[in-house]
C-alpha cells in the first residue's frame, strides 16, 4: 500500500491521469543527465561508465545471495524455483512468455547490439558473443536463487505459500522483495543493496539502449551530426524529448500510462515482426550466401551451415509461427487482474505497437513506388543488394563512414552498409 499510495499516488484508472508527481519527475530528471553525460563523447565514455554500472551489480547480487540462502524457510523457497510446474509446459502461452523473454534478455532486435557490435575492427571474431549469452542466462539463474530464497523467508514468516507472495514486473522489484527484506535483521542495509543493484542495472540497460539508437541515426547521416558538437546537441534532444515522454508515466496515473507502453509498444509481438524481416532482408535480400562471404573474409573460415538455415527458414517460421498464436490468444490489457482499460486505450496501445511494426513494409512499399519498371521489375530491383561487401574494398584511409579516415572511435561499420544496400 505504501508504494502504490505514498510513492506513486496512484488514480483509479488512465482515464484519471492526474498531476505530475514531482519527487518522481526529478529522481526521472537525474536519470537522464546521468545518461547524457555518460554518453554524450561515444562509446569509450560509455565503456569506462559501464565498468561500474556492469560490474558493481554482481558484487551486490553474490552479497544477497549469501544473505538470501542463509535465512531461515530458504530451502523451500529454492525448491519452489527449482521445481516448476511440469503440467504447464503444454500451455503455448508458456512458450512464447519464454521466447519474449528471450528477446528483451538478450536484447535480440533492439538495434543496440548491432550498433555497438558496429564498433568492433573488421577482422574481430564474435566468438564473445557466446561467452555474453552464457554470462546472461547464467546471471538469470543465479538471481532466481537470490530472489526465491528470501520469498522462501517471507513465505514462512507470514506462515502462507511461496505462490502468494511471488509478484512479477514492478511488483516484485517494489511490493514483494522489499516486504521480504523488511523482515530480515537490518532491513535498511539490505533494501539499500538491493535498490542500488536495480538503479545501476537499469542505468546500464538505459546506456545501451540510447547509445545503439544515437550509434544508428549518427551513421545514417554522419556528414551532418558528426561536424563540431552537433552529436552532442543531437544526443542532449533525444535525451530531453524522452524525459518529456516520461513525465506520463510519473503522474498519479503513470503506472497505467507505463504498463500500456510496456504491453503493447514493447511487446514480444513487436519483436517477433522486427525479427521476421530482419531474416528476410538479411538471409533472402543480401543473401545469407554473401553473409558468409563476409564472415570468412573477417575471421578466416566459413561458418557451419546451421546458422545459414537458422537465417534462411528456422528462424522466420518459429518467428511467423510465435507471431500469429500472440495475436490468436491476445487478450485486452488489464492492471492487476482487476482495472480493465477502455476500449480507446486499448486502441492507443496498438497505434503503439503498429507505430514501429508498419515502419519497415511502408519504406518496402515507398521504395517500390520510387523504382522504374514495372511492378515485378520493382519489387526485384527492391529486393536485391546494390553492392555486396562494399566495406571489405575501402581502404584504411577512406570508408564510407569516414571518407577522411579518422574513426572516432570506430566508424567502419559494416551493418550500416549492408542496411545501405538494401534501401
Amino acid at each position: 500500500q505504501i508504494f502504490r499510495r505514498n510513492v506513486l499516488s496512484l488514480s483509479s484508472g488512465i482515464e484519471d491521469i492526474g498531476i505530475i508527481k514531482w519527487d518522481l519527475a526529478l529522481c526521472l530528471l537525474l536519470v537522464w543527465v546521468i545518461c547524457f553525460f555518460c554518453i554524450w563523447k561515444g562509446v569509450k565514455s560509455t565503456g569506462k561508465v559501464v565498468y561500474i554500472t556492469a560490474t558493481f551489480p554482481f558484487i551486490m547480487l553474490l552479497v544477497l545471495l549469501i544473505r538470501g540462502v542463509t535465512l531461515p524457510g530458504a530451502a523451500e523457497g529454492i525448491k519452489f524455483y527449482l521445481y516448476p510446474d511440469i503440467s504447464r509446459l503444454a500451455d503455448p502461452q508458456v512458450w512464447i512468455d519464454a521466447g519474449t523473454q528471450i528477446f528483451f534478455s538478450y536484447a535480440i532486435c533492439l538495434g543496440a547490439m548491432t550498433s555497438l557490435g558496429s564498433y568492433n575492427k573488421y577482422k574481430y571474431n564474435c566468438y564473445d558473443c557466446l561467452l555474453l549469452g552464457c554470462l546472461n542466462s547464467g546471471t538469470s539463474f543465479v538471481s532466481g536463487f537470490a530472489i526465491f530464497s528470501v520469498l522462501g523467508f517471507m513465505a514462512q514468516e507470514q506462515g502462507v505459500n511461496i505462490a502468494d507472495v511471488a509478484e512479477s514486473g514492478p511488483g516484485l522489484a517494489f511490493i514483494a522483495y522489499p516486504k521480504a527484506v523488511s523482515m530480515m535483521p537490518l532491513p535498511t542495509f539490505w533494501a539499500i543493496l538491493f535498490f542500488i543493484m536495480l538503479l545501476l542495472l537499469g542505468l546500464d540497460s538505459q546506456f545501451v539502449e540510447v547509445e545503439g539508437q544515437i550509434t544508428s541515426l549518427v551513421d545514417l547521416h554522419p556528414s551532418f551530426l558528426r561536424k563540431g558538437y552537433r552529436r552532442e546537441i543531437f544526443i542532449a534532444i533525444v535525451c530531453f524529448l524522452s524525459y518529456l515522454l516520461g513525465l506520463t508515466m510519473v503522474t498519479e496515473g503513470g503506472m497505467y500510462v507505463f504498463q500500456l507502453f510496456d504491453y503493447y509498444a514493447a511487446s514480444g509481438v513487436c519483436l517477433l515482426w522486427v525479427a521476421f524481416f530482419e531474416c528476410i532482408a538479411v538471409a533472402w535480400v543480401y543473401g545469407a550466401d554473401n553473409i558468409y562471404d563476409a564472415i570468412e573474409d573477417m575471421i578466416g573460415y566459413r561458418p557451419g551451415p546451421w546458422m545459414k538455415w537458422s537465417w534462411i527458414v528456422i528462424t522466420p517460421v518459429l518467428c511467423v509461427g510465435c507471431f500469429i498464436f500472440s495475436l490468436a490468444k491476445y487478450k485486452p490489457l488489464t492492471y492487476n487482474k482487476v482495472y480493465t482499460y477502455p476500449d480507446w486505450a486499448i486502441g492507443l496501445g496498438w497505434v503503439l505497437a503498429l507505430s514501429s511494426m508498419i515502419c519497415i513494409p511502408m519504406v518496402m512499399v515507398i521504395r517500390i513506388i520510387q523504382s522504374d519498371g514495372s511492378l515485378i521489375e520493382r519489387i526485384k530491383a527492391v529486393a536485391a543488394p546494390k553492392e555486396v561487401n562494399r566495406w571489405s574494398k575501402e581502404t584504411e584511409s577512406g570508408t564510407p563512414f569516414c571518407p577522411n579516415g579518422t574513426s572516432n572511435g570506430g566508424l567502419i561499420k559494416p551493418t550500416h552498409i549492408i542496411v545501405e544496400t538494401m534501401m
